[in-house]
């Protein structure tokens, strides 16, 4: 798994870092070699500023820039203020033996790369203008740690950071890197092992992970099983529903054995192989095995939200989008009792008026509410669990901003729901396999392609899936 620390959480394990055998310069002297190494091997030699912080980050600079140097590349410093002379960082700018100049524009300029290492992500405090501005004129900028200016633990701007071509950091990424907008000024983000020790990471029972296949297993069935066994998802269609039946093909590509569409009036153009029933609720919820349902695409907001409550208080296992969520603006009491929710932001604001901050304090805010995982969307995606656990999803391409998209996603999240897939884990591996989907379709994409694709996907993640199923060739 990928766990992903706050600054605070980096703090503490640095300062754990000496007691466990690894004393602070040699860190810093990994880090600035690491720099080096990587700015070597994704660029040619050429004319290099390193504009140098006071701190940690400025150290790192000016061990970079001494590596640099020593493989032959043309390196000057602009320390932007200096560090204490007795200071890992104050040792390693007094170890830098070669040109030092002021920090101005003209420098900038006729540098080909800039290293920012003016301040890493614990910034508390707005960028100085005539940083920003320093920033902003290098023709390539390579961050380390994180683009000065942005907020490590949020993904705030704090002031007007540079755009990164690349950001280097180490142990683990930090939220903002993951985090809009924050993320928009990283460039690629590569994350570098510099030695520190493994007891010193554990003084941080990690809570917040980056998004990916090692966060969650997917279910497979069992050689002997049946479609029972795989679970039977229910959607609740209304008047629009086309947005249930794109649901329900990706719901069906997740593995479940059965699917009912519920409806009203009989639907036209769903697969042959979903159930469509007429009954009303009461008779499809006598049946112990409708446990799972999907609420909200395409329903209406006043049958979405009737149709929430009869659920809730039936105590089945819900994914409410949509217009169920609709249906509780500014009421997020209504919500207490299902297992998921997927607001995008607009509907999070209409749902949660009051809560402010973050992106990330918001929906672990929201979850803690009314007690269910919160998948708030978007290109930075959170999943939240009412017990504090939260991921960022980075794998959704711009292409998702697509009718239906939404609908999809709820689909893929039932689907995973009603094979018994814990439920935080449920909607972290939906996020990940619709914005996965998403990229493999390429340019083009329309949420009718999304349910396709998700088998190929599925299969990359489970490969020895069919030869360890397969019954062995006894002839």
């Amino acid at each position: 798994m990928e766990p992903l620390f706050t600054p605070a959480e980096m703090t503490l394990i640095d300062r754990a870092a000496p007691g466990c055998g690894m004393p602070v310069a040699t860190l810093m002297e990994n880090a600035g070699r690491a720099v080096a190494r990587l700015i070597r091997r994704h660029h040619h030699p050429c004319r290099v500023l390193v504009l140098a912080g006071p701190g940690n980050n400025g150290g790192d600079g000016y061990i970079a820039a001494r590596h640099l140097a020593a493989a032959g590349w043309p390196v000057t410093v602009a320390p932007i203020t200096h560090s204490h002379p007795a200071s890992p960082p104050g040792q390693a700018a007094a170890a830098w033996r070669g040109p030092t100049v002021a920090p101005d524009l003209d420098q900038v300029r006729r540098a080909d790369l800039v290293i920012d290492a003016v301040f890493g992500a614990g910034l508390s405090r707005p960028l100085d203008p005539a940083v920003s501005r320093l920033l902003d004129a290098a023709k390539t900028l390579i961050a380390i740690d994180i683009p000065s200016g942005v907020d490590g633990a949020t993904g705030a701007l704090r002031g007007e950071p540079g755009h990164a071509a690349r950001t280097i950091t180490f142990v683990a990424p930090k939220p903002g890197h993951l985090l809009l907008p924050g993320k928009s000024r990283c460039g690629i983000i590569h994350c570098a092992d510099i030695g520190m020790p493994s007891e010193a990471i554990a003084h941080i029972t990690p809570s917040l992970w980056r998004n990916t296949p090692a966060l969650w297993r997917i279910p497979t069935p069992d050689h002997a099983g049946h479609k029972y066994d795989r679970g039977h998802l229910t959607i609740l269609a209304g008047p629009m529903s086309g947005a249930a039946i794109l649901a329900a093909n990706a719901a069906r590509r997740t593995g479940v054995g059965l699917l009912t569409l519920a409806t009203p009036t009989p639907i036209h153009g769903a697969a042959p192989g979903i159930m469509i029933r007429t009954d009303p609720m009461a008779g499809l919820l006598a049946d112990s095995r409708r446990m799972t349902w999907l609420c909200g695409p395409g329903l209406g907001i006043e049958t979405a939200g009737s149709a929430l409550a009869t659920l809730i208080e039936a105590q089945r296992r819900i994914v409410a989008d949509a217009d169920a969520l609709t249906a509780c603006a500014n009421q997020p009491e209504r919500l207490a009792g299902v297992a998921v929710i997927t607001p995008h932001e607009g509907e999070f604001a209409r749902i949660f008026p009051s809560l402010s901050g973050d992106k990330l304090a918001r929906a672990r805010t929201a979850a803690a509410r009314i007690g269910a995982v919160v998948v708030l969307k978007g290109e930075d995606t959170v999943i939240a669990a009412p017990d504090g656990r939260a991921a960022i999803n980075d794998n959704a391409p711009p292409s998702l901003a697509t009718a239906g998209s939404g609908d999809t996603l709820a689909g893929i999240i039932a689907g995973l729901l009603t094979q018994n897939m814990p439920t935080f884990e449920a909607a972290a591996a939906g996020v990940w396999l619709h914005g996965a989907a998403a990229r493999s379709c390429g340019p083009g994409l329309i949420a009718e392609d999304l349910a396709d694709a998700l088998p190929a996907i599925l299969a990359s993640l489970v490969p020895t899936y069919h030869s360890k199923h397969r019954p062995k060739n006894t002839t």
